[in-house]
């Protein structure tokens, strides 16, 4: 009995390692929006400038999740997380010294590239370490990175408010980043040689399946993305204080983060389908409210568009690691589905500010996104638990194809 305990108390640390991680991997956007005037006041930031804190870190979550596999195999996961938790700590710090955009920019780039990494490789790591607890887990990840959201936005402004500055608003962000480098060190496994085989990046995506997987991915987050970085702006239009405004983003990411937690648990059928659908009416219903009743309930639809977003998240993320077996195959279709999507995620907020500067207001964009709900729906229909193995299998070698048939 004793010999079982080291490996529960290493599990626990481990479980705290990656609630901690991904409390992490989201305050540095969501801290942005309630801030916005103030950077742009003192940056010369415009709305499309203010977006780019948000694409820029969007689009190399996409770009550098494609090297999440190489670098698991080549650098290790647990040296791949504690090199990017590094990255954060600095890129935090950084932002004590911003004096314009360009800087603003650069260090959401630097941000943005340490979370990237993370992102690739830590599922793989959930789906080797808790085989027969990936929902669950992943639940726990998914809802700790939207808790972290949470964080971001509501203690961005207070603690701008107190220090008396919008950059030590954003810098305290090094401060949880260093205890979970602290943490990661200490529990997480240490890495092995992962020997290539099975389905390659290369192989995987030349499989519609993978294609679609990170076209529902992207256009899901895309929401997320436009949410936290202009629904605080949206209600400072409306004459809402940044504390205000901030608070009312927390309240989604809080809403996300418990969905994101909770919703894997209920959710206990192979067929996820249903679930997903039931997240995307919830974002449907909130997009809707704020393009067409802003003032009516504006908690109500926050929460709506947080439980819609962080169960669409967590859900997404279960759909695919449960289309393969092997945890680095896992894992690998995992890095690909976030590549892509991250790349779609990244070019909504942009686009939502230039409809913004031609219409003067951000209905239009809530409409872009009800619309975006409506076309993930149609696409689900197709991921059936029943589909993984033929979606994912791959051809044969020709020469085998020959020796067969001969």
């Amino acid at each position: 009995m004793d010999s079982e305990e080291p490996s529960r108390a290493a599990r626990i640390l481990l479980l705290a390692g990656v609630a901690l991680v991904g409390l992490n991997l989201r305050p540095f956007i969501t801290g942005i929006g309630p801030l916005a005037p103030d950077i742009g006041a003192q940056t010369g930031l415009d709305l499309k400038g203010i977006s780019l804190l948000t694409l820029v870190p969007m689009l190399l979550m996409g770009v550098f999740a494609f090297a999440g596999p190489f670098l698991q195999s080549r650098i290790g996961a647990r040296r791949s997380v504690m090199a990017c938790l590094v990255v954060l700590v600095l890129g935090s710090l950084l932002r004590l010294f911003a004096t314009n955009g360009w800087q603003m920019v650069g260090t959401a780039a630097l941000l943005g590239l340490g979370v990237a990494v993370i992102q690739a490789v830590f599922p793989g790591i959930v789906k080797k370490q808790f085989p027969r607890h990936v929902g669950v887990v992943m639940g726990l990840y998914s809802a700790t990175l939207m808790g972290g959201g949470a964080l971001g936005a509501q203690a961005a402004p207070l603690i701008a408010a107190a220090a008396g500055g919008w950059r030590i608003g954003l810098a305290w962000m090094a401060i949880p980043a260093a205890l979970a480098l602290l943490l990661a060190a200490r529990c997480l496994p240490r890495d092995t040689v992962v020997r290539q085989g099975g389905a390659s990046a290369t192989a995987l995506l030349r499989r519609p399946r993978v294609w679609l997987l990170m076209a529902c991915f992207g256009l899901v987050n895309g929401g997320y993305s436009t949410v936290v970085a202009w629904l605080a702006p949206f209600y400072r239009e409306h004459g809402w204080s940044a504390a205000s405004s901030g608070g009312l983003l927390a309240i989604m990411a809080v809403c996300q983060a418990l969905a994101a937690l909770f919703l894997p648990m209920f959710a206990r059928s192979k067929d996820l389908r249903p679930w997903l659908w039931l997240t995307l009416v919830m974002q449907a219903a909130g997009f809707a409210a704020l393009a067409f009743w802003p003032e009516v309930a504006p908690i109500a639809s926050a929460m709506l568009l947080g439980t819609g977003l962080g169960g669409c998240f967590a859900l997404s993320m279960i759909v695919a690691l449960d289309h393969l077996p092997d945890p680095t195959e896992a894992g690998t279709l995992s890095a690909l589905m976030q590549g892509g999507g991250f790349l779609i995620t990244a070019l909504p907020p942009w686009i939502v500010a230039v409809m913004h500067n031609l219409t003067g207001s951000f209905a239009a964009g809530w409409l872009l996104h009800l619309v975006s709900v409506a076309i993930v729906a149609v696409l689900y229909w197709r991921v059936t638990p029943a589909s993984y193995a033929g979606a994912m299998s791959l051809p044969a070698p020709p020469a085998l194809l020959v020796q067969e048939t001969a």
